[in-house]
């Protein structure tokens, strides 16, 4: 009579038990190197390999306790570990002698520094199922878990400093933009209402999600980053949180002498090419079919502002004292629900107008909101691609449209807010961008 053990071929499952030892190796490496850890290398390496040898097993005799019962035993392994050290610890130090020679609960300051064992517990744990998951073949996912696991146990103390460094309003940041995407949008509908079936509620907030998602992104990096790399990095980050504050932040302050006039210029320029990427990104994820015909504009304006900010770079002077804004919290519920708002008055917009007088009406409104908002016109424009209402060709040039708009609009804050010889400087890297995307689309 056969068994599930005689069904076995030992070769085929070799595989799964090396990479089981690898990402067990991994994570050991990192627990390894904490002296106050209950476990290391060898450990970890074999938990991974008990992981997958007890999935083998309940597979063979279909018993699903099997697996169960070896999680339940590493679990009991480990915090019985951490006791009995815990007992011995504290038994050594209560015996030391204190001054008068009378035996003194003596506290050893690394027990207070030392690991209480929560997180190598739970981290002998998932390497348990992930071996476990490697026998069920999801061994491409258990090792991008490794992988993140990893990093999350190594990057302690720069996680640690970083949500030390938190305000109040950073933490609520991130909890509203929680609420935005994980209880407002899984409750809207899913379906098409309004004039031209142009409105999708979920649709509209899944695109105030992904903007202010990127926007929260530049905002957090921007305050990390702050002034240790330089002008790229500022433009780089007030570009994602938002390109038109940046411009009016730095505009202010160009006025306090030459080399921050130089910053200023350099940082407004990068920030609006920022957007161009931004722009190829958003359009990738809501409409990707229009990307052939928009990355060839978008490239292009890109190719002819990064030579004009490489010229300013070079005359800029790197010892300039770096001004880091104080960026708005782009997270904020009446910030998104503006968003939201405006995007569905521009779809509806645009679509009217196209409807009523053609592209050219659909031009003036790109024109319109592109002014204070490219965002909006382009998720729209891109929206009512997906339902077919606008062509290729259409949609790509509301989107040059508004951008050289938003550009206008932020050259006349530089004039008015930094002076004739900011503007000056600025006008050189957006006519640059401009000349670029209309000669992008008048080659198409």
């Amino acid at each position: 009579m056969e068994t599930g053990f005689l069904q076995i071929n030992g070769i085929e499952t070799l595989p799964q038990f090396i990479t089981s030892l690898g990402i067990g190796l991994l994570i050991g490496l990192e627990r390894e190197r904490n002296p106050s850890a209950r476990a290391g290398l060898r450990t970890f390496a074999l938990v991974a390999l008990f992981g997958t040898l007890a999935a083998l097993l309940s597979t063979r005799l279909n018993s699903p306790w099997i697996l169960i019962a070896g999680l339940v035993c590493v679990a009991i392994m480990i915090i019985a570990s951490y006791i009995n050290k815990r007992g011995n610890e504290e038994r050594r130090t209560s015996t030391l002698p204190s001054r008068d020679g009378k035996a003194d609960a003596v506290q050893d300051d690394r027990i207070y520094e030392d690991d209480p064992g929560t997180t190598t517990v739970i981290a002998l744990l998932l390497c348990y199922g992930l071996g476990a998951m490697i026998w069920y073949d999801l061994s491409k996912l258990a090792v991008m878990l490794a992988i993140g696991i990893t990093a999350l146990l190594y990057f302690k103390r720069e996680l640690r400093g970083f949500s030390q460094k938190m305000t109040r309003r950073d933490l609520v940041a991130v909890l509203q933009f929680s609420v935005l995407t994980f209880i407002v949008l899984p409750i809207l509908p899913n379906q098409d209402y309004g004039p031209y079936q142009a409105i999708n509620p979920y649709q509209a907030w899944l695109m105030v999600v992904l903007i202010s998602g990127i926007s929260l992104a530049g905002y957090a990096a921007l305050l990390v980053a702050g002034t240790r790399y330089g002008a790229l990095f500022l433009g780089v980050f007030g570009g994602l949180a938002s390109s038109t504050a940046t411009t009016m932040i730095y505009a202010k302050h160009s006025k306090t002498g030459q080399a921050m006039l130089n910053l200023a210029a350099s940082v407004i320029v990068i920030a609006s090419l920022v957007v161009l990427v931004r722009l190829m990104v958003v359009s990738a994820v809501v409409a990707y079919g229009a990307l052939p015909g928009l990355l060839p504009i978008l490239s292009s304006g890109l190719l002819f502002g990064l030579m004009v900010a490489a010229y300013n770079w070079r005359k800029m002077n790197r010892q300039t004292e770096l001004y880091v804004p104080q960026a708005r919290n782009p997270a904020e519920l009446h910030t998104a629900i503006g968003f939201g708002l405006l995007y569905v008055a521009v779809l509806l917009g645009s679509a009217w107008m196209k409807d009523i007088a053609g592209s050219h009406g659909l031009y003036i409104v790109a024109f319109v909101s592109g002014l204070t908002d490219v965002d909006a016109i382009t998720l729209s424009s891109l929206r009512l691609f997906n339902l077919g209402q606008l062509n290729e060709h259409q949609t790509v040039t509301a989107i040059t449209i508004a951008f050289i708009a938003n550009l206008t609009f932020k050259f006349g804050m530089a004039l008015f807010l930094g002076g004739k010889h900011l503007a000056r400087q600025v006008s050189v890297g957006f006519l640059a961008i401009a000349c670029g995307m209309l000669i992008g689309l008048f080659a198409l």
